[in-house]
């Protein structure tokens, strides 16, 4: 696929700050110290769980929904699959176009995403047991008249999620190298349109849950690699079957894909909470759980790296559980 290019990620600001501000980026000396093996680490966290849905995806969504009413005026139904962030972002909006939204989620979900989606409007199907079961229903649902799909990944996504590469990219000093979590791929590549359009040299390096590894070794092998999904604590990282298109974008843009354990994950999101006292879900921590993993090995002895926080709508139950460190 084509990544946006300057000029069409500032136009996807300017829809997405009718609604929502920017969003902070911060340097915390606790996780510097944390991350600090040979001289001094600084990093920079990006904090994407300071948006009105606590996470990135409302991004994309607005942008979306902002070229769907103007491509196609008679839909008035949004359909989506989700294990929870992506349909927060399509449940508001969608009510703030004026649309419907029909949330397909897998046996199981969530209940405080699920809550919080309803909250936003939406409404709520339960279908099959794992997100690719729930992202082939709602494709059937979305042929219906009126109905269209939100798929995962899609140009308009990647446009929104660039916006906040942007806002970091041109608010922090130059980084050497920027860790994102890869779920289906849209902010990757969104990193990677926004590094583009600045002209910068700063590495991207990918991370996924070593329990779900389709990504990685479609990384490592050059080709789309399905593979079974077993994380138990980043639902927002649980992807089997790798979307073709992120893929090419990743190949040709990123250095290198890490895998992390669940326990580093969890690691990482008490570290999030004693260093900085953000919350963090585990998607949202394993940008760090990978900076962690690599922090003896970062490429000059006084790095700038950033760090993607992605969301922090995390159970309360499971959050209890990785704080005291008897998950």
């Amino acid at each position: 696929m084509q990544l946006p290019t300057l000029s069409e990620i500032e136009t996807a600001q300017a829809i997405i700050y009718r609604v929502m501000p920017p969003t902070p980026q911060y340097t915390w000396p606790l996780l510097n110290q944390r991350l600090s093996v040979h001289g001094h680490t600084e990093a920079w966290v990006k904090h994407e769980n300071h948006t009105p849905v606590g996470a990135f995806k409302l991004r994309g969504a607005l942008v979306y929904s902002s070229w769907l009413k103007q491509s196609q005026p008679d839909v008035h139904t949004l359909v989506a699959a989700t294990r929870g962030n992506h349909g927060q972002g399509v449940g508001m909006a969608a009510r703030l176009s004026g649309l419907h939204a029909v949330i397909v989620i897998p046996h199981g979900n969530s209940r405080e995403k699920n809550n919080a989606m309803r909250a936003q409007g939406a409404e709520l199907i339960e279908h099959g047991d794992d997100f690719q079961a729930s992202l082939e229903y709602a494709r059937e649902l979305a042929t219906r008249p009126g109905h269209a799909m939100v798929e995962s990944f899609h140009p308009c996504l990647v446009a929104g999620t660039a916006t906040y590469a942007l806002e970091f990219l041109r608010a922090t000093p130059p980084l050497d190298t920027i860790y994102v979590p890869i779920g289906l791929g849209s902010s990757i590549c969104g990193v990677s349109a926004a590094r583009n359009a600045l002209g910068l040299k700063t590495e991207i390096v990918g991370v996924v849950a070593a329990e779900s590894p389709s990504y990685a070794l479609s990384f490592r092998e050059r080709r789309i690699v399905e593979a079974p999904s077993q994380t138990h604590i980043a639902d927002g990282l649980a992807c089997r079957l790798p979307n073709s298109d992120a893929m090419q974008v990743i190949w040709e843009n990123v250095a290198r894909i890490i895998e992390v354990t669940d326990a580093e994950i969890a690691s990482a999101m008490r570290a999030l909470y004693e260093d900085t006292h953000n919350l963090a879900e585990g998607a949202a921590a394993a940008a760090l759980a990978g900076a962690l993993k690599e922090r003896n090995s970062l490429r000059n002895s006084s790095p700038s790296i950033g760090i993607i926080l992605t969301g922090g709508n995390v159970d309360r139950d499971l959050y209890a559980k990785i704080l005291e460190g008897t998950l």
